[in-house]
């Protein structure tokens, strides 16, 4: 996973955009026909999307609450435009306040990318004013606010699309396949390979960064004095570390649980519905469905590994493999063929176990176009609001479990503890009043 963060890093670091072909009869509310975009939150992660949409769609405006991120949002904006005429036109706003952004009827979608507490304020805001939204995993920060985006993209009739893009990777979908027409037999259980819990917040206060809006940063956390760990200084090309604190992020289990419990959803055919219970098995973090199959968190693995009556199917990003009666039909790991590519080994197993196959995936060849294409054909995309607030429910349970050291019963179709277990109070969290 390390690994993986670092080479996204350095192809990140030119910013240099690779657009794809859109079709061009997307409605959109920029005069010269081309849909509009505004991004909230221009930390790395957003400054990575915005290299994905800007070719496609025309950029109007930027927001974060740190004026150097801001600007820099910007003049990168307008120099790809003026770099590139027919990809659109320079005279990207900023803003400090997403509210002024969101605002605009100009504005065809919103992009958030900020830290995970702001998540749910900013899409709701966005939802409310007209905005079809891609919003970064993990959707929200706790529980109630996944229920209040799910029923809100239904109530504005709006599409939105949540960044588990690991859907949207050719190793997930097959593999998911293959678990789904029983090509490895009935499955019993399920591990997934990824770190713990947030903790509180105990950093030191530090002096304050010159060009910040510190009270706008926390927005509706907790009041607390100014460290560079929550929000670095200067451009920076590395992941926050905000994400370990409980009051702004979900941890290990909301970052990459937020990716692969999605795909532990999709392989068990539960998008539309979920765990029944979370407790600890064996002392480790297990989800349990009604049908007995169970999904544990594991500290070193695979990263998703399905476990059948018939066999096994692992994957992770770039890797794939495959065990059939104890035998390896299909892997690109070094150890097993170090003479054959994930391409190749995918493409062995489709043709062994697949070709015949009754459930065939959503298949997105790109996270970002399958966004824009279901803003022009108004159909859900690949991780809607259904499949990333469900899925983030799950890291919640998860992280509830390990906050109160007791088993929650959970029902995934009213959306609510159940058995006499867990608290609604869980469910939610304090709102500071930032606006004050």
């Amino acid at each position: 996973m390390a690994t993986s963060r670092r080479n996204f890093i350095r192809t990140l670091a030119p910013l240099v955009a690779a657009p794809y072909i859109l079709p061009s009869c997307l409605n959109s509310k920029s005069p010269n026909g081309r849909i509009t975009m505004g991004f909230v939150g221009m930390g790395i992660q957003s400054r990575y999307l915005l290299s994905k949409f800007v070719g496609e769609v025309q950029v109007v405006g930027v927001c974060d609450v740190y004026k150097p991120r801001m600007t820099n949002g910007q003049q990168w904006t307008d120099k790809f435009y003026n770099e590139h005429p027919d990809k659109g036109s320079a005279g990207c706003k900023v803003y400090d306040d997403y509210r002024e952004l969101i605002s605009r009827k100009d504005i065809d979608l919103i992009c958030v990318a900020t830290p995970d507490h702001w998540h749910s304020t900013i899409v709701m805001e966005a939802l409310k004013h007209g905005k079809d939204v891609y919003c970064e995993k993990p959707l929200t920060h706790n529980i109630q606010e996944a229920i209040d985006i799910m029923h809100g993209v239904d109530q504005y009739k709006r599409v939105l699309q949540t960044g588990s893009m690991q859907r949207s990777s050719s190793e997930f979908r097959i593999a998911c396949e293959l678990v789904r027409n029983g090509c490895i037999g009935t499955i019993s259980h399920v591990d997934a390979t990824f770190s713990g819990p947030p903790i509180p917040c105990d950093l030191p206060e530090e002096e304050m960064e010159p060009g910040l809006d510190w009270n706008r940063w926390l927005g509706p956390a907790p009041m607390r004095p100014y460290n560079s760990v929550l929000s670095p200084r200067g451009i920076h090309n590395h992941y926050p570390d905000w994400r370990k604190y409980r009051e702004y992020g979900t941890g290990g289990v909301g970052d990459w649980g937020a990716h692969h419990l999605d795909i532990a959803q999709w392989g068990l055919g539960m998008d539309d519905s979920g765990p029944v219970e979370v407790l600890f098995k064996n002392g480790e973090a297990t989800l349990v469905y009604a049908n007995g199959i169970y999904v544990t968190r594991k500290d070193e693995g695979f990263g998703v590994h399905f476990f059948g009556s018939d066999g096994e199917v692992m994957v992770n990003r770039g890797r794939f493999k495959m065990i059939v009666k104890g035998q390896l039909v299909a892997s690109n790991v070094k150890e097993d063929n170090a003479n054959t590519t994930l391409e190749a080994e995918l493409q062995k197993a489709e043709q062994m176990f697949l070709k015949d196959a009754k459930v065939k995936l959503y298949n997105s060849p790109s996270h970002y176009l399958d966004f824009l294409g279901c803003v022009k054909s108004r159909q859900k995309p690949i991780a809607n609001e259904q499949v990333g607030g469900r899925t983030v429910i799950c890291c919640h349970l998860m992280n509830q479990l390990y906050y109160h050291n007791e088993p929650i019963k959970w029902d995934p179709a009213k959306l609510c503890f159940t058995g006499g277990t867990g608290n609604p109070a869980w469910l939610t969290r304090e709102y500071r009043d930032w606006r004050k």
